[in-house]
């Protein structure tokens, strides 16, 4: 006889709320990889963040929505049809995740652990001197439900994308991340407000209701 467990139950009820997620029918409709794209694409259509001929690094890219959607972007003349859309890019996009990722047509992907030094280097290198105009990150550490330990993930990784944006990004520029509220939630702010003249947070609709999910939004480097 099955006995049906509470996780069998909840993964059920995931499986059936994904089917039905209206952004992932979207995204296969569209051509994207993930139903992510919906979140950078609601942040980008309110700030106006992505445009022709710029520098964007997509950190945490796998599995490639976020750069599908900037190479959209960067494709004028083909905004309209599948998420992938080929065509003249204009501008640039490195890609970089711990985990594979299939190709997008003209986005540079160098695979590795943005946390390790020489990993951070090889990105460093790929820039070639160049600033970046847009820096986002869509990382996010494996929760292990212990409050203050993934507290101390998060910010981690916000901090890391932080120093990497005042090292290599225009006075300019934006940086994007994603954050959880929690533990480190407010600190995060206060860190994005010292360093950004500008701070907006933003929570997509593509962003499930039960996520605790936001993302903070920083543009213009305060000088030191």
């Amino acid at each position: 006889m099955k006995v049906q467990t509470k996780s069998s139950k909840v993964n059920r009820a995931w499986i059936n709320d994904h089917v039905n997620d209206p952004y992932v029918k979207l995204a296969k409709l569209e051509g994207y990889r993930a139903r992510a794209a919906y979140k950078l694409k609601e942040i980008d259509e309110t700030l106006q963040l992505i445009k022709p001929d710029q520098l964007v690094i997509d950190l945490g890219s796998t599995p490639g929505a976020w750069s599908q959607y900037v190479r959209r972007k960067m494709s004028p003349r083909t905004a309209t049809g599948g998420g992938a859309a080929a065509g003249e890019l204009r501008g640039s996009i490195i890609a970089l995740d711990m985990l594979p990722m299939e190709p997008v047509e003209g986005v540079i992907f160098l695979q590795g652990d943005f946390r390790e030094p020489e990993v951070l280097q090889r990105l460093t290198d790929e820039l070639n001197g160049r600033q970046a105009d847009l820096v986002l990150s869509d990382m996010a550490p494996n929760l292990s439900g212990i409050a203050s330990a993934d507290a101390a993930r998060i910010e981690n990784l916000v901090e890391l994308a932080l120093e990497f944006a005042r090292a290599h990004m225009k006075p300019q520029g934006t940086l994007v991340v994603k954050v959880f509220h929690g533990a480190a939630y407010e600190l995060l702010a206060k860190r994005f407000r010292d360093s950004f003249l500008q701070v907006k947070r933003m929570k997509p609709k593509a962003s499930r209701d039960k996520s605790a999910e936001t993302f903070l939004v920083g543009s213009g480097l305060k000088r030191p």
